[in-house]
This record gives C-alpha cells, sequence and structure tokens, in this order.
C-alpha cells in the first residue's frame, strides 16, 4: 500500500515538475519577462525543449532506481516511505536546479540580445475587469468550518467513550501510530487544527480576491483570460482542497470516538483523499495553463510590458514594497506566491502556522 502510494505521488510530481514551463504565464519564460514580439524565438523553445527531455530522464532514472530498491527483499513500509519522500524531494530540487540554469540562459539572452531597447514599457489597468472576477464569494469558506464546529462539539459530548490514549499521527493505511494521553485539549486537538487551517485558507482566500489584476499591454485578451481564469480556478480548487481536508480529518476525529466506524474501509479513505488531491491539482494546472495559449495572438508592435524582473529574486520570489497585492502569480509553477515586501502576507501565512506548533508542544 505504501509503495502505491509513494508511486502514485511520484508520477504526479514527476508529470508537474516537466510541464512547468509549459504551465506558465505565456510571456514569462524561467521566470524572465519576455516580450510578447519574442515569446517564439528559437533559443526559448530550445530551453524549454532541454528542460523537459533532461527533466523526463533523470526522473525516470530516479523513479526506476527507487523502485528496484523498493522491491527489494526486508523493505519494510516505514523505509519505503521515508526513502520515497527523499527521492521526491530530490526530483523537485533537480527541477529547481534546472529552472534557476534556465533562468541565468534566460536572463543572458534577454540581456544580449536587447529585446526591450526599442519598446516602450506600457503599464495597462481594465477598471470593469473586477465586475468579470468569478472568484467564489469568502462566505463559502464558512461551511466547513461549520462542519468542523460540530465535530468539535460532537467530541465533547462523547469525550467519557473517548479512548485513554488519543491518536496523533496516522500512517498511510490509515491506522493512527502515535498517541498522546488523554485530555480535554488533546481531544479536539486534531479539529481545532483544521479550524485554524480553515481560517488561514479563508485569509488566503480575501488576501487574493484584493490582490492586483495584471494585465497584457501587448495582449490583452490573452491576459485577461489568463488573470480571471486564474482566480476563478484557484479559488474553486481551493476551496476543494478545504472541504477534502474537512472530510479527512473528520473522518480521523470520528473513527477515533467509534473505532468500529467505517471499518474496512480506513486505507481507502485517505488513499481516496490523496487521489482526488492529486487530480485536482492536475485539472487545476491544466486548466490554467490553456487559459492564454489558444486562439490567435495579435502583438501591439513598439510597446512592452513593464519589466518586474527586478522584483523577482531567481525568478522565484517576489519582493516588491511598491506593490499593494499580497499574493501574486507564481513564475515557477502554476498558482500564487507571497509579495515578500508585505508584512501582512506573514501575518496570514506564519501565524496560524506558529500557534498550530505551540499547541502542538502544550
Amino acid at each position: 500500500m505504501s509503495l502505491s502510494i509513494i508511486l502514485t505521488i511520484f508520477v504526479f510530481i514527476i508529470g508537474l515538475q516537466i510541464a512547468v514551463p509549459y504551465l506558465v504565464k505565456r510571456t514569462v519564460i524561467f521566470g524572465v519577462t519576455v516580450p510578447e514580439q519574442f515569446i517564439n524565438n528559437d533559443n526559448l523553445k530550445l530551453f524549454k525543449k532541454r528542460y523537459f527531455v533532461s527533466m523526463l530522464a533523470i526522473s525516470i532514472v530516479i523513479m526506476v532506481a527507487f523502485l528496484v530498491w523498493a522491491l527489494g527483499s526486508n523493505r519494510d513500509d516505514q523505509q519505503i516511505v521515508i526513502v520515497g519522500t527523499m527521492m521526491q524531494f530530490g526530483v523537485i530540487l533537480i527541477s529547481l536546479s534546472l529552472y534557476i540554469y534556465f533562468h541565468a540562459k534566460t536572463k543572458q539572452l534577454k540581456k544580449e540580445s536587447k529585446w526591450t531597447e526599442n519598446l516602450k514599457e506600457v503599464r495597462l489597468t481594465d477598471l470593469s475587469i473586477r465586475s468579470q472576477d468569478e472568484m467564489l464569494p469568502s462566505y463559502v469558506y464558512f461551511l466547513p468550518m461549520i462542519i468542523t464546529l460540530g465535530v468539535i462539539c460532537y467530541t465533547i459530548f462523547q469525550y467519557d467513550i473517548l479512548p485513554n490514549q488519543i491518536p496523533t499521527h496516522w500512517g498511510p493505511s490509515g491506522e493512527p501510530d502515535a498517541f498522546t494521553k488523554k485530555t480535554p485539549f488533546t481531544a479536539i486537538q486534531l479539529p481545532l487544527f483544521l479550524l485554524i487551517m480553515q481560517i488561514m485558507y479563508l485569509a488566503i482566500h480575501i488576501a487574493t480576491k484584493k490582490s492586483g489584476i495584471k494585465l497584457s499591454a501587448t495582449n490583452f485578451q490573452a491576459s485577461r483570460n489568463r488573470q480571471l481564469g486564474l482566480r476563478k480556478y484557484s479559488s474553486w480548487f481551493t476551496f476543494v482542497v478545504v472541504l477534502l481536508v474537512t472530510m479527512l480529518f473528520s473522518y480521523f476525529q470520528l473513527t477515533m470516538i467509534h473505532s468500529n466506524l467505517f471499518s474496512g474501509m480506513k486505507f481507502l479513505i485517505p488513499f481516496a483523499f490523496l487521489v482526488l488531491v492529486l487530480i485536482g491539482t492536475c485539472v487545476f494546472a491544466i486548466k490554467v495553463g490553456r487559459t492564454d495559449k489558444g486562439g490567435p495572438v495579435k502583438v501591439e508592435g513598439g510597446i512592452t510590458d513593464i519589466d518586474e524582473d527586478q522584483y523577482w529574486k531567481g525568478g522565484l520570489f517576489y519582493f516588491n514594497k511598491n506593490d499593494p497585492s499580497i499574493f501574486v502569480e507564481k513564475r515557477f509553477g502554476v498558482g500564487w506566491t507571497l509579495n515578500m515586501a508585505n508584512p501582512i502576507g506573514y501575518f496570514i501565512v506564519l501565524i496560524p502556522l506558529v500557534i498550530i506548533l505551540l499547541i502542538s508542544f502544550l
């Protein structure tokens, strides 16, 4: 079972990493802003192809090596999970290294080719686009919170029948493998963590909803489709993930109270959760990746978008104190990343995590 889960995640990670150059914004190649007029440059296409082929070949070698090792004798689940997780992180690190390498190559090519030398930088705004934003309303996030509060209340009412040892961790099979002593606090610790996470996701959703919508002056329609699509699909994806996490945590909490509940399905529910999240991530990445790729491209000559490369450190980390946005579109992968110059972002993401860690050590 552990091997199946690790391999499933492996395939997902490899697929997502090799597709990264084709999923990001069309005018951002390896974290470098490229004027719309030059995105089909032969050297840029070659960089993407080399990244794809290199990443695919290395990933296959790593996965096959892991599979051969895992199928050897005397491998227990714990060893497979530890080594498999390390291998997955290895694939991500190699992908990141290749990305940084081609980021440097693309940056050098842009400088040598002087693509922006005779182009006027233009910033485009559209005051009507907010009315077309289809992000989910924030109040939908109260639904999973209500479920969590219900689970907490139910646990309090059933406190007397709880076991003396409260599970704190579950293995790949869905069976608890770590415990702590029963107290009123430890009894509701798990749904309490869940509630803090839900509040964090709600704050991220609100911050993302208020973030700026950046449009391209050289290709308004494609950038408009991208921004609206990214906002709409990311809000749906995040909400679905929060719902699935809520269902999974609630399942763990209820099986702690009623040990015979869902008997015979204990491994199936966590596995189904994993598969659904992975499928949802793929669908989300493909949907967003396609939003600005289809249809004819009409490029306005003589102008280009504002070059923001100086705000992206290594093409990965956004640091712009003049931008009020808390979250901005990623340049590596699909989704949102923090504007690290805005302290509100740290508050939204780090404070809940610090609270969870503090509670864990109480």
